[in-house]
Parts: C-alpha cells; sequence; structure tokens
C-alpha cells in the first residue's frame, strides 16, 4: 500500500477537529451555557479555533449564539474590548429515550441535550416480568413519549438501566435476581418490538452505575470524583465512582453490594445465596418490619415519606444500613455516599441511627470526611444516568451520530 506524502497528517488532523468537535459540545450539554472565552481557557484552545469549532455545531443544529456575555465558573478573564458571545445549545436539537426499568415499573423519557426531560410516561408491568413481555411494556411507552415529538428532530440513541448484572462488552443481563432474568439480551428484544429495521445505538448499564454517573454529572457529586451511590430497586446495588472512573470490574459487574454477606445463617435471597446484605435492609426487610404487604415493595420509595410516624420500626434497618456502609467506606475510602431509592426516605427517616451503625463500624481513617446524601437528581437519577450514556456517541463524533441518526423514527413508530 502506497500512501501520499500528508496523508497520515491530514487524519490525524481530521480526527483532531472531530474529538474537539465533541468535547466542546459536552462542556455546553454539562453548562448548558458558556462563553467563547470560558471554552478557551476551558479547552486550551485559541478563539480563532473555538469560533470555527462553535460555528460547525450551529451548522449541525447543536448550539448557537448569544451576544449576551457569559462569565463565570472558570475565572476566565475577558479579553479587552468586545464581551466573548456565549454559547448555548440549540432549541429542537437531537434528543435521546431514556428508560429506568424497575422491577414492576419502567419509565421512559425523551431527554435533549442539557439533560432536559421533554415528556415522560410511566406503566407498570406487575407480575408480568417475562424479557419479551417487558419490551413490549417499553415499547409502548416509547411510542407515548414519541407522540408530540417533533419529526424532524434526530433520535441518536436509546439508553436503559436495568436492576442487575450487565455485562459491559454487549450489554448481556448476565443475572437480574428481583426479575428473575438469566442471560436476556434485552435490548435486542426491545429493538424488535418496536420494529425498527435499522439498528441504532443502544446502551445497557445497572442501574446504579448509571445513576453515579448522572449524579456525578448533575446532581449531588458534582465536583466529587470518590462516590458510591447506593441504589433501593426492592434490592441493593451500587454504583461506584473512584477518581472521577467508573469501578466496573473486569466484565462490568462491580457494586453488587446487596449479595454481601451480611448473616451466614440469614434469610435467603433472591440471588440463591443466604443472608446477603439486602436481605436485611431491602425492600421486603423494610416492608416486614413496617407490617406493609408484598405489593407494596417497588413502591417503597413513595410510601416511605408518608410514613414518618413509623419510624422507630426502621431504626434497626437503619443501623444495619450503616454498618454496611461502614464496610463500603473501608473498601473504597469514598468522599461522598448517595442513598438512592428507597433508601433515601430511610437516611431521612433515621439519619442519626444510619450514622451510628457507620461510625460504629468504619476505620476512623476512612471515615474523617466521608458525607451521607440523598441523590440530587431525586427519583430520576437512573434515567438521566441513561440518558448521558445514550447521547455519548455524539460526544464522541457529532458528526458521525448526527449522519446514523433516525430523522423519522416518531413517522415510523407512532404513525
Amino acid at each position: 500500500m502506497v500512501s501520499r506524502p500528508g496523508s497520515g497528517q491530514g487524519r490525524n488532523q481530521e480526527a483532531v477537529r472531530r474529538h474537539n468537535l465533541g468535547t466542546l459540545l459536552r462542556h455546553v450539554h454539562g453548562a448548558g451555557r458558556l462563553s467563547r472565552a470560558e471554552l478557551t481557557a476551558t479547552m486550551g484552545l485559541n478563539r480563532s479555533t473555538i469560533g470555527a469549532l462553535v460555528g460547525e455545531l450551529e451548522a449541525l443544529g447543536l448550539c448557537e449564539t448569544s451576544e449576551t456575555p457569559t462569565e463565570r465558573g472558570t475565572g476566565a478573564r475577558p479579553a479587552a474590548g468586545r464581551p466573548s458571545a456565549g454559547v448555548q445549545l440549540a432549541e429542537g436539537g437531537p434528543y435521546v429515550l431514556a428508560v429506568d426499568l424497575g422491577v414492576e415499573t419502567a419509565q421512559v423519557a425523551r431527554v435533549g441535550l442539557g439533560g432536559e426531560v421533554a415528556a415522560r410516561v410511566h406503566l407498570e408491568f406487575g407480575e408480568a416480568r417475562e424479557p419479551w413481555k417487558v419490551a413490549t411494556a417499553v415499547a409502548t411507552l416509547v411510542r407515548q413519549v414519541l407522540e408530540d415529538a417533533d419529526a424532524k428532530a434526530p433520535l441518536v440513541g436509546i439508553g436503559i438501566g436495568v436492576p442487575g448484572l450487565v455485562r459491559r462488552a454487549d450489554g448481556l443481563v448476565r443475572l437480574a435476581p428481583n426479575l428473575g432474568w438469566h442471560d436476556v439480551s434485552f435490548g435486542e428484544i426491545l429493538l424488535a418490538a418496536l420494529g425498527l429495521e435499522t439498528p441504532m445505538p443502544l446502551a445497557l448499564g445497572n442501574d446504579a452505575d448509571l445513576a453515579v454517573l448522572a449524579e456525578h454529572r448533575r446532581g449531588a457529586a458534582i465536583g466529587v470524583d470518590d462516590v458510591i451511590y447506593l441504589s433501593g430497586n426492592v434490592g441493593v446495588g451500587a454504583g461506584i465512582l473512584s477518581g472521577g472512573h467508573p469501578f466496573e470490574g473486569a466484565a462490568g459487574f462491580a457494586g453488587e453490594v446487596g449479595h454481601l454477606n451480611a448473616d451466614p445463617e440469614g434469610r435467603e435471597c433472591h440471588c440463591g445465596s443466604r443472608g446477603c446484605w439486602e436481605t436485611q435492609v431491602g425492600g421486603e426487610a423494610i416492608a416486614a418490619a413496617l407490617g406493609l404487604p408484598a405489593s407494596q415493595v417497588p413502591r417503597l420509595a413513595e410510601v416511605l415519606p408518608t410514613l414518618e410516624g413509623h419510624a422507630e420500626a426502621l431504626r434497626p434497618i437503619a443501623r444495619d444500613l450503616g454498618r454496611g456502609l461502614a464496610n463500603l467506606v473501608n473498601a473504597f475510602n469514598p468522599q461522598l455516599l448517595v442513598l438512592g431509592g428507597f433508601l433515601g426516605p430511610v437516611l431521612t427517616l433515621c439519619r442519626e441511627e444510619v450514622l451510628e451503625g457507620l461510625a460504629s463500624r468504619a476505620l476512623p481513617a476512612a471515615l474523617e470526611g466521608v458525607s451521607v446524601a440523598p441523590p440530587g437528581l431525586g427519583r430520576d437519577s437512573v434515567l438521566l444516568g441513561a440518558a448521558e450514556v445514550a447521547l455519548e456517541p455524539l460526544f464522541r463524533d457529532p458528526e458521525a451520530a448526527l449522519g446514523a441518526a433516525l430523522v423519522d423514527v416518531r413517522t415510523r413508530l407512532v404513525g
């Protein structure tokens, strides 16, 4: 093979341009609005390069500029003369579909750049947990959430949060014990239920892993790089950031802390083991302590805030929760513990007991500086995390992602 002089350099320059284009879009996506001076300081590029990149993003319909100056957040000093124009996300740009899959419920949202939720719908599928039945239910929600979407706006991907072990390499759900799933290719099943002949980017992830990502970018963990998000969705799982990077393990299965053994002689767990931590602090244990029927377990995040007068029954569970958190503090040395799902209300109702259990078992050095908080995004952590991973192709290469987007998806799915 013979290459012309300079051809390799040209390819490198094109790769750098595409990288910078996506990086600039990512910055504006995170901040909502930045000045060109801020982008110059943040990205380490000169003003003319930033101007050219902004022009390309405008031509792609992703960003727009305003002459109103916006100097904030980076410490950048505006240059003398004309104020730096603001760069913000364009109206009517691309969007993704985000799916938060629970044990008996599913939520689907249409989410645009900037994490803007344009529409959302919710459905309870109850005991019909076979993968194809769940996929059919989710496909119904997708069609509903697309009903009022702009037919000209491109759909660039689908992100799905699942309460189980999701293999990073291909999105296979290896195990979702509370759904009864083993080795399920849920993404492919959903695309088949939607009848989409043209393949499109689809990302599946563990719900807690997606939640910690969203909390780090938009919620309680902004600016904090060592974070554990503990989810309460019938069972208990964790999403972990270490040094700002996901701690996923070799195949993506790290974080199943609910199945750490807390009592070898304890109750049987849905995973097939006995005495897992989630048998002490999970939804079924909480419902039993409060005398609630099993049917209320998937709704505990909604029910618990209304039970302030019943906090006494939760105190032993709250202490066990704190002791388990101590194990996580000793193992991972986080700066912040975020308690999501039904664990957030447990923290609110029994904060003293949670902190007491934590302090009783955590190493003093590891406990220094640790904060415990509810999610900053409320019940949207998983949903917005799913949107973030679905948007990732757009940040890697905006031109390629838009070129592969399904512009006519609303017409094809809704009619």
